[in-house]
C-alpha cells in the first residue's frame, strides 16, 4: 500500500511538474503606443481650440488609462476624488491652479466610486506649470482651475481593476 501511495504521489507531482511547463507568457490586449516628442505637439495643438482631451491608451481590460488633455478656460469645474484610481499628471503647457487634500464639501457620487463636488474644504493650493509631475493618489479630492492661454497635459490613469467591458 505504502509503494501505491508513493507512486500516486510522484504521477501527480510529474502531472503538475508538466501542467507548470505549459504555461506560457500572456499576450498584449493593446498594440504599443509611441509618440515622439513632435507627435505629442501636434496633438497638444490640435486639442488647443477648446476644452479637449484624447486617449492615448486604455479602456476594457486595461488598468491605465493615458491622455493628452487640453483645456482652453476651466473654471467652476467640480472638484473630484476617485476610489479606486491614482491620477497622474505631467504638466506639458501652460499654468492651472490645483487645491489637493481636505475634503469634498457635501459630496456626491456621480458614477460608482466616483465622487464630485462644488468645492473642497481644508486643501491646499498651488500652481502647477511646464514641467511639472503631480501625483494624486485615489481618496485624495483635487480641483484643477484653468484660466487664461490655456494649459495642457499628460494624464495617466491607474485603476485598481481592469476596467469591464461594455
Amino acid at each position: 500500500m505504502k509503494k501505491f501511495a508513493f507512486l500516486v504521489i510522484m504521477v501527480m507531482s510529474l502531472a503538475f511538474a508538466a501542467a507548470a511547463q505549459t504555461r506560457q507568457p500572456s499576450v498584449a490586449i493593446r498594440p504599443f503606443v509611441v509618440k515622439t516628442k513632435q507627435s505629442i505637439n501636434e496633438l497638444e495643438k490640435k486639442l488647443s481650440t477648446d476644452n479637449k482631451v484624447e486617449d492615448l491608451i486604455g479602456g476594457p481590460g486595461m488598468e491605465t488609462r493615458v491622455a493628452i488633455q487640453h483645456d482652453k478656460n476651466r473654471v467652476g469645474a467640480d472638484a473630484e476624488l476617485h476610489d479606486n484610481s491614482d491620477d497622474v499628471y505631467y504638466v506639458l503647457k501652460g499654468k492651472a491652479t490645483l487645491v489637493l487634500g481636505g475634503k469634498l464639501e457635501e459630496p456626491r457620487e456621480a458614477t460608482p466610486g466616483e465622487w464630485k463636488s462644488k468645492t473642497i474644504v481644508g486643501g491646499q493650493t498651488i500652481e502647477i506649470k511646464e514641467g511639472d509631475l503631480i501625483v494624486v493618489p485615489r481618496g485624495t479630492p483635487h480641483q484643477r482651475t484653468v484660466t487664461g492661454k490655456g494649459f495642457s497635459m499628460i494624464l495617466i490613469k491607474v485603476f485598481e481593476d481592469p476596467l469591464p467591458s461594455k
